[in-house]
Parts: C-alpha cells; structure tokens; sequence
C-alpha cells in the first residue's frame, strides 16, 4: 500500500492546490458558498505575500492566492496553530485584496468580491457545535441585505464530522482528505479513492512522490509547527500566570484597604469616645484605659 504525507504540510498543501489549478478549483467550489452560476471554471495562481516576521507565526501560516476570469480573488490559508488576532489578520488581508483591486482612474463597480478560506487545525469556537463558519456584510435586522465585497469563511477540521455534510459530499470529500490522510494511514478509504480529483491529489502527496531533500524540509516544517506551538503555550501561560499574579494583587490590595479603612474608622471612634468623656470630666487615666489611648493625645483633644 501507498504511503502518504499530511496534505497540511506547507510543501504538501502547496503541491496539492498551488500546482495544480483543477484541484483548486474543486477545492474552492467545494467549500467556498457559491451559487451554481457563480462556480468557478478557471484560476491562475498569484504570488504569496511575504509571511509575518513573528517568530510566533513562522511555520503556522500556509497559503494559496488565486484569482479567476471573472476577477474574483481566493485567498486559502491552512492554519496549523491557532492565534487569537488570526481574525483580524485574515479580514486585513481580505481587505488589502479588496482594496488591491483597484488601481488608479478605476471605478468602484468594477472591484470583484475577495473570498478568504481559512483551514484551522485547532479548536477556536469552543461554544459552537458547528465546523464551518461563514462571515458577510449584511443588514442587523434584513439578512437578506448583503454588501458584497468579502466573504470569509473559516473551517475547524477537529469538529469536522462527514455526517454533518452528507449533502456537500465534496465538502465532505476534500475534508476528509485533510484531517484522515496522514503518515500512520495504511489504507485510504475507497470512496475518497473513487473521486478523481481525491484520487490525484491522494497521489501527490504519496511519499513515494518526494526525493530526499523535500522529505527532510517536510520533517523540519512539523519541528517548527511543534516549536511555535511551545512557545505559544508558554506565551499564553505567562499571560495566565500574570493576569492571575495582577488578581491576585488587586484582592490583596482590596483587602488591605478595607483592613486600614476599619482600622481608620476604630481609631476615629475611639477618639470620639474620648472626647465625650473627656467633656464629661473623667480623669485622663481613666479615659486612656477604656479607649487605649495615650494620656498626652486625650489631653490635646
């Protein structure tokens, strides 16, 4: 039997869907919420940005950019760990597409909707069952008033369950090919091996199809995958350790300030105990016995 690589490696991902422009296009239409007239029939590939100087999201970020006849931009992006400014960053980077569009003396009715598809390897809707996730502009009140312009869609392949889409069977299909094929698979499937597109793309990435060199950058994708996601856990542990280190302060202030505000208000009673007796003519050894007070400090009020 074949052996395979992680089709969510950047060299195999990469291979897979910014080589080969049919299987993009399967891909796209797939999980991408196109109508039928609006399915895409051809792409050619764009050049990827330069990745994020962060160390911490050196190796995470894998990306495909496309764009089609119509003018319509793709961006694929295969998260492999999960950061929590990574929404912003993909709606920027939707944006400056956007945006990109539109050179000089063009009109705005010319620009083309951007379509942003992120695959996450990690859970990040941890309050919500479902595995795809679907943002547009539309109106508060009248879903069916939508801005076109950016569509954003982001998939967390932990929670992908191929019963859940048993209508989108490529969906299903091309979903499965990320999350079950892997090192440790002995045998793939048939039904991913009977669709032809699964089918070419499960030969892609067989180890067989890489020489020795691509194998070890592969190796040290995964090293770095590992590393930045130790960092990033020990990063999110000294945040924890710190918000918690701050908490902790702040109750210990609290209760230090309600401490000295009694303390405050006793002493403040205990004098006022010793002026009235004090104006009822007690002696001063006596006022100072009942109110712990020295003599010299009753004698001043």
């Amino acid at each position: 039997m074949p052996k395979y690589l992680d089709p969510k490696a950047d060299l195999t991902f990469k291979k897979v869907f910014g080589e080969y422009p049919e299987l993009t296009i399967s891909f796209l239409n797939a999980l991408l919420p196109l109508k039928d007239d609006e399915k895409i029939t051809s792409v050619s590939y764009l050049t990827p940005e330069m990745m994020p100087d962060n160390p911490l999201r050196k190796y995470s970020i894998v990306d495909v950019r496309c764009t089609d006849a119509k003018g319509r931009v793709f961006l694929v992006e295969m998260q492999t760990v999960w950061s929590e400014e990574f929404k912003q960053r993909v709606l920027f980077n939707a944006s400056k597409a956007y945006v990109g569009q539109l050179k000089k003396g063009k009109k705005y009715e010319l620009l083309q909707p951007v379509y942003s598809l992120n695959l996450v390897n990690e859970v990040f809707e941890k309050d919500i069952d479902d595995a795809y996730h679907y943002y547009r502009l539309v109106h508060e009140k009248h879903s069916d008033r939508i801005i076109d312009g950016l569509h954003l869609v982001f998939v967390e392949l932990p929670k992908f369950k191929p019963q859940n889409f048993s209508d989108k069977k490529m969906l299903a299909l091309w979903l499965r090919f990320l999350t079950e094929i892997d090192e440790q698979v002995t045998e793939v499937d048939p039904e991913l091996l009977a669709d032809k597109d699964i089918n070419q793309a499960l030969e892609l990435v067989e180890i067989s199809a890489f020489d020795e060199g691509q194998l070890e950058a592969y190796e040290r994708f995964w090293d770095g995958v590992r590393v930045e996601k130790a960092l990033q856990d020990d990063h999110a542990k000294i945040i924890k350790q710190a918000k918690e280190l701050v908490g902790q302060a702040e109750e210990k202030g609290r209760a230090e300030g309600i401490a000295e505000g009694k303390a405050q208000g006793a002493q403040s009673e205990k004098f006022d105990t010793a002026k009235r007796m004090k104006a009822d003519g007690l002696p001063l050894d006596v006022i100072s016995k009942y109110t712990q007070l020295p003599p010299d400090e009753i004698a001043k009020l």
